[in-house]
């Protein structure tokens, strides 16, 4: 009987919390340079990996690439939809 290889698995980072400080990514608005604002990592539905943010204070959005890259809504939203 052939033995499986077996695969190393990374454990994920830990989650943390919007709602304590210390656990928030710092940055700024690129609109208000507010402080207030929401980060989050997203995988889309190709396996595109996305940074969200949204501002508190002005409601600027905005999608980036993991290389800081900006993307467009139209571009995010042809990378969510399912293949046919």
């Amino acid at each position: 009987m052939a033995r499986r290889a077996r695969t190393t698995v990374s454990p994920p980072p830990p989650l943390g919390s919007l709602t304590q400080v210390a656990d928030r990514e710092r940055g700024s608005c690129a609109v208000c340079a507010s402080p207030r604002v929401t980060r989050l990592g997203m995988s889309l539905t190709d396996g595109t990996v996305v940074d969200f943010v949204s501002c508190h204070r002005c409601e600027h959005r905005a999608w980036s690439a993991p290389d800081g890259s900006p993307l467009s809504v139209e571009a995010v939203l042809a990378r969510t939809r399912k293949p046919a």
